[in-house]
C-alpha cells in the first residue's frame, strides 16, 4: 500500500506518485535533467488517481523515465465542473532516461486498478491510497 497524505488533494496525489516511484527507483539516484508531460482525467477523484498514476507508471516503465519530483501544473479536482467534465490533472515529472548502471530496479510495477485505490479528505488533510501488485 502507498498512502499519500497533504493539505491539498493535489499535494496527496503526488505524495502517492514519489511513494510509487520509490518502490521502482531510488529516488536518490536520479537527476533532474529532463521532464515529461503526464496528464489524466476521472469521473471521481479515486479514478483520476489510477488514470494519472497509470500514465505515470507507462512513463517509467515503457518509456524508460525515471522520476525524482512531481510537479502538478494544472488541475481541475475539486469536483465536476460544469457540464459534466470529468476531474482533470497535468502535470510535470523532472528526473531522466533510465540508466540501468546507476537506476537498480528494485521493483517492476504492475499497472493500478480502480478497486485498489481510494481518496479521503477529512477537515484538515487529504488521504489518498494505492493498493500496489507485483
Amino acid at each position: 500500500m502507498v498512502t499519500g497524505r497533504g493539505p491539498t488533494i493535489g499535494e496527496a496525489f503526488t505524495q502517492v506518485a514519489l511513494g510509487l516511484f520509490a518502490l521502482g527507483i531510488d529516488p536518490s539516484s536520479v537527476d533532474e535533467r529532463e521532464t515529461r508531460v503526464v496528464r489524466a482525467h476521472g469521473v471521481e477523484p479515486a479514478d483520476l488517481l489510477v488514470n494519472w498514476l497509470n500514465e505515470c507508471l507507462y512513463v517509467m516503465e515503457v518509456e524508460g523515465f525515471v522520476t525524482r519530483r512531481v510537479e502538478l501544473i494544472a488541475a481541475s479536482l475539486d469536483g465536476a465542473a460544469a457540464g459534466g467534465e470529468p476531474l482533470r490533472l497535468h502535470s510535470l515529472l523532472h528526473g531522466e532516461e533510465a540508466d540501468p548502471v546507476r537506476h537498480a530496479c528494485l521493483q517492476s510495477l504492475a499497472t493500478l486498478e480502480r478497486r485498489d485505490a481510494s481518496v479521503r479528505q477529512d477537515d484538515k488533510s487529504y488521504e489518498a491510497m494505492v493498493k500496489i501488485s507485483t
